[in-house]
C-alpha cells in the first residue's frame, strides 16, 4: 500500500515542491505497477512505500529545482530502467517531451506499459546508448539524464553525443563523487562538454546525493560514442 496524499505531499513540500492531486494519484498508480512488475522482474531492490515515494520519486525530481531544463524541452533518459528519473520527472513537469533508452528489451516492454497507464507521451526505445550516438537522434535532444548507470567517464560517451550544442547533461550521482569528476574531465572536454555546476544535497533520510551539470558547448567529433567494449575497457 503506498503512502497517503498527506504523507507524499508534505515529503515534497520539504523539497519546495507543490504536489497536486492528480501527479499523486500518478505516482501511485506507478508504485503500484513497479511493485507489480519487480516481483517477476528485480526491477529495483527499494520496496519499501516510503522509501519508493523518498528514493525513487522524489530523488528523481529533485534536479528540476536545481538545473534549468527549458519548457517543452525534448530530453533523453539513457539506461532508463525502471523510468528513473525521466518519467517522475514528466509527471512533475508534463511540458517535457522524454525518450527512454533501454538495451533490454523487457525493460522497454515495462516502460511502455508505465507510461501508457499513466497516460503520458513518451518514447521508449529498445537500445544501446553506445548505438543510439549514432543514429539520428545523434545531437537531437535539448537534455540527458542518467541515474545509477556507470561512472562519469563512460556516463559522459553515453550521453553526450545525444545532446544539442547548448542542451544539458543532468548526471544523478550518489554522495562522493570527487574522484569520478576528476577522472572524466578529458572525456567531458573530448565530447564537446564543459562542466557548469556541481551541486551536493541530501534526501529527507539524510542519504547524500550530488548532482553533475555539463553544458553542451561543442559538437561531438563523429568517432564517438566508441564501441562498449572500448568505452569499458579503455575510459577516455
Amino acid at each position: 500500500m503506498f503512502i497517503e496524499f498527506d504523507e507524499m505531499s508534505a515529503l515534497f513540500s520539504r523539497a519546495k515542491m507543490a504536489l497536486s492531486e492528480e501527479q499523486y494519484r500518478q505516482f501511485r498508480v506507478y508504485a503500484d505497477f513497479l511493485a507489480e512488475k519487480n516481483a517477476v522482474m528485480n526491477l529495483t531492490a527499494i520496496t519499501e512505500p516510503h522509501d519508493v515515494a523518498e528514493k525513487h520519486f522524489l530523488d528523481s525530481v529533485l534536479p528540476l529545482t536545481m538545473a534549468h531544463i527549458p519548457a517543452g524541452a525534448s530530453l533523453v533518459d539513457v539506461g532508463a530502467g525502471a523510468g528513473f528519473p525521466s518519467v517522475p520527472m514528466k509527471i512533475m513537469r508534463p511540458d517535457i517531451r522524454p525518450t527512454l533508452l533501454d538495451s533490454l528489451n523487457k525493460r522497454v516492454g515495462f516502460l511502455k506499459e508505465l507510461t501508457r497507464i499513466l497516460g503520458i507521451d513518451a518514447e521508449c526505445i529498445h537500445v544501446r546508448a553506445e548505438d543510439a550516438g549514432h543514429t539520428p537522434m545523434h545531437e537531437s535532444f535539448d537534455a540527458a539524464v542518467a541515474r545509477a548507470v556507470s561512472r562519469m567517464p563512460v556516463l559522459c560517451e553515453y550521453c553526450l553525443p545525444l545532446v544539442k550544442v547548448g542542451g544539458t547533461f543532468l548526471a544523478l550521482k550518489g554522495g562522493d563523487v570527487a574522484d569520478e569528476l576528476e577522472s572524466s574531465k578529458k572525456a567531458i572536454k573530448t565530447l564537446g562538454g564543459e562542466l557548469a555546476d556541481v551541486i551536493s544535497y541530501a534526501l529527507p533520510s539524510g542519504d547524500r546525493r550530488t548532482l553533475v551539470v555539463i553544458k553542451k558547448t561543442k559538437n561531438t567529433p563523429e568517432a564517438y560514442p566508441r564501441a562498449q567494449g572500448k568505452i569499458n575497457s579503455k575510459p577516455l
